[in-house]
């Protein structure tokens, strides 16, 4: 933060109830990890905001003093935007209060919270919002990018089931967005990311569903690989809304219910959650189990909170993580044995192909009625390369880009921001395909100076 005077830190600090911490104090280091640990960089301050007054001040002093800003909300973005180099981390990770009206069927979230804290508020009323499936991704990134999970075919994006945002506006403006105030402002918070301002509250429709759901996993040999996707594929498409049967390839964890002579090896894996009486869920999933000769499976009903936190254990914070996405209107042969082909050379035994059935209630919406687009999407392939070691960077990374090129032809258009990469900057048009020049111009009226740029930017028109 070149050109900063010490006084004027010390000012900031005097007028600021959250904590500021600096690159000489000892907490530093730790506050200023994040997810993927392939990215590390050096904020110059960060400012651990605990209340919207306390994002106003920091926006302000970092306009003022053309300050490179970053935001901070669960720290779990892939490209690991909450951190910028020598500027003003505004870290919202404080802020993590859940208000929930039962009555109404509303939720009121601070941005620092995390999914493991939305669904353990909601599901005390048997209630929820559609979000992500790692319970610790913040549900700031998660909303403003989209958000899809187990319960998306039922009750659409996150976006879907907003009905309203506090934001704090680059000139430090705090503003509310809804259909009714600042409506234009709300299209565009619905999945252009960070790029208008600052979310200090959102306002989630909720829905009844729990706190019980019947979900697991069914497992089969990868040598059944291109029969159990075949049917995955024929089977989801006649699905109904309220199944969710997601497809991971991937070498076997040492879970109890897997024979050991399956541990390390290529797995592919049926991810399943049926957000509906139990009962009928077990009619509608046996069908599954005929996709081949299953090595192992566990499927029962389990509180929606705890399946959730499913896939916690293959996702903890610190490994190297880079990610390759498209959306699919369709799986063709081709794409399908082309995701087979790369199953079968992972780099390393942390490394995952998920393929999500999404559809139904999230192609409801219009293409343009808000800032995410992709609503032909039916199904979403996330490559996910996760490895320790610097030494495997290329070698890891290269592969994902190998495999991600190669079905390329098979994707249909736009792409989900939440999975893009820091190198991908040049797909974010693409990305948001017909609602891009409205959203750059959206960018103008709000945020003219691009002082939100520390994210998959969108430059003003």
């Amino acid at each position: 933060m070149k050109g900063l005077q010490q006084s004027q830190v010390d000012s900031f600090k005097a007028d600021f109830s959250g904590e500021v911490i600096l690159p000489e104090d000892s907490d530093y280091d730790e506050v200023r990890q994040i997810w993927n640990g392939m990215i590390d960089r050096r904020p110059g301050m960060i400012a651990r905001c605990t209340s919207a007054e306390d994002v106003v001040k920091a926006v302000n002093f970092g306009r003022e003093n053309q300050l490179l800003i970053s935001v901070r909300g669960g720290g779990h973005n892939i490209a690991g935007k909450a951190l910028c180099d020598d500027g003003l981390m505004i870290d919202l990770s404080l802020m993590k209060q859940v208000r929930v009206d039962p009555d109404k069927q509303m939720a009121w979230v601070e941005p620092g919270c995390t999914l493991e804290d939305v669904d353990s508020a909601t599901q005390e009323h048997g209630l929820v919002t559609p979000v992500g499936i790692n319970s610790t991704t913040g549900i700031a990134g998660l909303t403003l990018g989209g958000g899809f999970g187990w319960l998306s075919r039922k009750f659409g994006m996150t976006i879907d089931n907003l009905v309203s945002a506090n934001v704090v506006t680059a000139d430090g403006k705090q503003l509310v967005a809804s259909q009714a105030s600042e409506p234009e402002l709300f299209w565009g918070l619905r999945g252009g990311g960070g790029n208008f301002g600052i979310v200090t509250q959102f306002e989630f429709k909720l829905h009844p569903l729990g706190p019980d759901v019947l979900s697991g996993l069914i497992v089969f040999p990868f040598e059944q690989a291109k029969s159990v996707i075949s049917q995955f594929v024929n089977f989801t498409a006649n699905a109904p809304d309220e199944l969710s049967v997601w497809m991971v390839a991937r070498k076997a964890p040492p879970l109890p219910f897997l024979p050991e002579t399956v541990h390390g090896k290529e797995v592919i894996v049926l991810a399943i959650c049926y957000a509906g009486d139990p009962v009928e869920g077990e009619k509608l999933i046996a069908p599954l189990r005929q996709f081949g000769t299953p090595v192992g499976e566990h499927v029962g009903v389990q509180p929606f909170a705890a399946w959730q936190q499913a896939f916690d254990p293959l996702l903890t914070p610190g490994a190297r993580n880079y990610w390759k996405s498209h959306n699919f209107t369709q799986l063709t042969e081709a794409a399908i044995d082309t995701a087979i082909e790369y199953a079968g050379t992972l780099p390393t035994e942390q490394c995952e192909i998920f393929i999500a059935s999404i559809g139904c209630a999230t192609c409801l919406p219009a293409a343009d009625a808000m800032a995410y687009s992709a609503r032909d999407a039916q199904y979403v392939l996330n490559v996910h390369v996760r490895w320790e070691s610097a030494d495997d960077d290329k070698r890891c990374i290269a592969w994902a880009r190998e495999f991600f090129d190669k079905t390329k032809p098979f994707a249909s258009g736009g792409a989900y921001i939440n999975f893009l990469t820091d190198d991908e900057a040049d797909r974010t048009e693409s990305a948001y395909g017909e609602t891009y020049g409205r959203l750059r111009q959206l960018k103008k009226q709000y945020d003219p100076n691009n002082l939100f740029r520390v994210n998959q930017n969108i430059k003003p028109a």
